[in-house]
């Protein structure tokens, strides 16, 4: 599977995830069914709210979200550059503007509250938050901000699920909260997502989008409801599977563990990468037991070459990461909206130097040792 010795992420799946594929399979409804349901129930709960939609994967989830907030041709979004592509993509892709903002600084790698006011024009609709790594934006300033022009604002929980903060639990503080289940993410289904509002009329209008929008589901009929159906929208088929729903059920009772060997790795790194002058470690200012520590950061002194940074790592057979090339500078959006190099300089700089290190539950404190005494090679030979 890998070619390190210790890659960024190893799953963590056993027997019980193993069960309760096979149990779907002998059940013989794959598609969104009672798997799914009990799903949604258990993650709602964790959360604390009435219900959640779950879907195909975080891009869904995303995409539902602009989809049910109406965002169109003429809206802006202002969300952050920092992030996976496919938030900007949802939002270009439903004809509305994405407007990057900066990041705070290397320190907090999430949406800089004043760079977002400032972005703001007549014609912006809403606000992307994005919980970079599993630690909290600050919801504080931006729902106020959010509030103060009217606008929605969507909590990008990809890398934070069932997590709290001073702000409340990520993904019920806005006005919708989208996750991601991808196979690297600390809830694994493979692909997967889950989709909460506030709304309730809202919630149900992600629901009914994800599949095709038809007034009859599958199930709904298969229990005996009507036959017959009527489409009143343009939805899409981002139903989740069975199968991906099982293993989230498993993964979801098993979070609570996960989460805590993760912030035991995470101390560990923090003590012992603070020996490293210049090496900064986004976050390291906030107690280990807030957020849910999805990725280890780092952010290396200017003028480290970080590709033979990542050379000296990979010589240790150590994976490294780049989390994440900043959108606004990717072809397409260069293009399609006249930006490039300079347009967001906090963002620009922090992430020329940015370098995610290995994380995962059973990365023990054996391997923590191993990855820092080999960053700590690679540093003593960065010119």
């Amino acid at each position: 599977m890998t070619a390190f010795d210790i890659p960024l992420y190893r799953p963590a799946f056993g027997p019980a995830e193993t069960e309760a594929v096979t149990e779907v399979l002998r059940s013989g409804w794959l598609s969104a069914g009672p798997v799914t349901e009990d799903f949604e129930g258990k993650f709602a709960a964790a959360l604390g709210v009435e219900s959640c939609v779950a879907v195909s994967s975080g891009t869904a989830a995303l995409h539902l979200a602009v989809l049910a907030l109406g965002l169109g041709p003429g809206d802006e979004v202002v969300l952050p550059s920092l992030n996976f592509v496919s938030a900007a993509a949802t939002v270009a892709l439903c004809g509305a503007t994405p407007v990057f903002a900066d990041v705070t600084g290397a320190h907090d790698l999430c949406i800089d509250p004043q760079d977002a006011a400032r972005r703001i024009t007549s014609r912006t609709r809403a606000i992307v938050a994005m919980h970079y790594g599993g630690h909290a934006a600050d919801l504080t300033a931006l729902a106020r901000l959010a509030h103060a022009h009217g606008l929605a604002l969507i909590e990008d929980c990809a890398h934070a699920p069932v997590t709290d903060s001073a702000h409340g639990m990520l993904g019920t503080v806005g006005d919708i909260g989208c996750y991601s289940f991808f196979a690297t993410k600390n809830l694994a289904m493979g692909e997967g997502g889950m989709v909460v509002a506030r709304d309730p009329a809202l919630r149900e209008r992600v629901r009914r989008l994800r599949s095709h929008a038809l007034t009859v589901s599958a199930q709904q009929r298969h229990r005996g409801g009507p036959s017959g159906y009527d489409v009143d929208a343009l939805g899409l088929n981002y139903r989740p599977t069975e199968i991906a729903c099982a293993i989230g059920r498993v993964q979801l009772d098993a979070l609570p563990t996960a989460q805590a060997r993760r912030r035991d790795a995470v101390r560990a790194y923090r003590e012992q990468l603070a020996g490293l002058p210049g090496l900064t470690v986004p976050f390291a200012d906030r107690p280990v037991r807030e957020g849910a520590h999805h990725l280890l950061a780092t952010v290396l002194p200017p003028g480290t070459d970080r590709e033979a940074f990542q050379d000296r790592l990979r010589a240790a057979r150590i994976q490294s990461g780049v989390h994440y090339p900043p959108s606004h500078l990717f072809t397409a959006y260069r293009e399609r909206y006249g930006l490039g190099p300079g347009h967001l300089p906090v963002t620009e700089d922090v992430m020329a130097r940015q370098l995610s290190l290995p994380l995962y539950p059973g990365l023990g404190a054996a391997e923590v040792g191993r990855v820092v005494e080999a960053v700590s090679r690679a540093w003593q030979a960065a010119p």
